[in-house]
């Protein structure tokens, strides 16, 4: 070999071993991409009655992360001129149709997406990661429901592979549970202090009850429209002993106690607003407020613990407060409100100010 040839290998190493040495500038979550300061800045109700949530931002996919300097670092930049780097383009991981989501203890916002047959990890510290790995080799198909499993485990409702898909913390499978027993399961929540899992299958009508072995132990409902019963049952929520179901194709909500009676029905089907037609995400904040997206006339409901209306937030589009077939819904200890707004492809949030 040469010596022109040799240094012609060497001097890419070279530049990597220094840009090895750097640390890379931090990433900086931003949580209102691409938005003005009026939009920032909305709340409901609106002046001058006593604003009660404040629109708190909205999670796309990799714009939300940005670098604290504004700009690629001197040493990549050499490094991309010296290997040609720069000369591929690589797709920008976007929020495609996301349907479900949590908020984890580390505080990282975990999205399920049909559309990208994965799920979306916004992580303040660590930026965004995309898992699409399910257990037995495959991917995920239709990732609907997610909930915190178990000694830092994520357990993930695939609707297509029917079943529940365990991942660990790093988004990496570790088996599964439900096959054979679960129909088409969508809607998923955890209850940490017994163990017990409660699985919505749409496709069988009814919730099923899994112990903290992953064993079934139990079913809630059949197929109807009496209190208790359900038809094509979606997303669920749970509150200490009340579990929260969106019972869709019956356009209205059941809060069931642990054991599955029926506590209270919130929403009935009708033209206005504040009435229900195609109920899809459900959750339950610390105050009891229950709070639905009703899908079909594009808008987050807000009830009290006695299932009266208490403010409608919404309408059709894609402005801030705004939806476009909303579907779940999830809270954090931050008094915060995520909802997936599928069709608009993203998840808008809203922060909750007090009485």
């Amino acid at each position: 070999m040469t010596l022109w040839s040799t240094m012609r290998v060497l001097a890419p190493l070279a530049v990597l071993s220094i840009i090895g040495g750097c640390s890379s500038p931090p990433q900086h979550m931003e949580m209102f991409p691409g938005l003005v300061i009026e939009d920032r800045q909305r709340v409901w109700p609106a002046p001058p009655q006593v604003p009660r949530y404040r629109y708190a931002g909205q999670l796309l996919g990799e714009v939300n992360f940005e670098r604290a300097s504004g700009a690629v670092s001197a040493g990549e930049r050499a490094l991309r001129w010296i290997v040609g780097a720069g000369r591929r383009t690589r797709e920008t991981q976007m929020l495609v149709r996301p349907q479900g989501g949590m908020v984890d203890a580390v505080g990282r916002i975990l999205v399920t997406d049909v559309g990208r047959q994965a799920v979306f990890v916004f992580d303040p510290d660590a930026g965004l990661s995309v898992w699409d790995q399910a257990d037995g080799g495959e991917n995920f198909v239709s990732p609907l429901g997610i909930t915190a499993g178990p000694s830092d485990e994520i357990y993930v409702a695939d609707a297509e592979l029917a079943r529940i898909v365990r991942l660990d913390v790093k988004g990496s499978p570790i088996g599964s549970f439900g096959q054979g027993i679960v129909g088409r399961p969508t809607g998923l929540v955890r209850d940490a202090l017994t163990g017990r899992t409660y699985v919505a299958d749409t496709a069988e009508h009814n919730i099923k009850v899994f112990d903290e072995t992953r064993r079934l132990v139990g079913t809630i409902g059949i197929r109807g429209v009496s209190p208790g019963q359900f038809n094509a049952p979606t997303f669920l929520a749970l509150r200490e002993d009340q579990l929260v179901v969106s019972d869709t194709l019956n356009a209205r909500v059941q809060v069931l106690s642990d054991k599955g009676e029926s506590q209270l029905v919130v929403g009935e089907r009708g033209l206005y607003v504040g009435n229900l037609t195609r109920p899809k995400g459900v959750a339950i904040d610390d105050g009891g407020r229950i709070y639905v997206a009703e899908s079909f006339y594009d808008y987050l409901l807000i009830f009290d613990v006695d299932g009266r209306l208490l403010l409608p937030i919404g309408g059709s589009g894609s402005s801030p407060g705004q939806f476009f077939l909303p579907g779940g819904i999830w809270t954090d200890a931050g008094n915060r409100i995520f909802v997936a707004d599928v069709f608009n492809s993203r998840v808008v949030i809203f922060q909750y100010l007090g009485d």
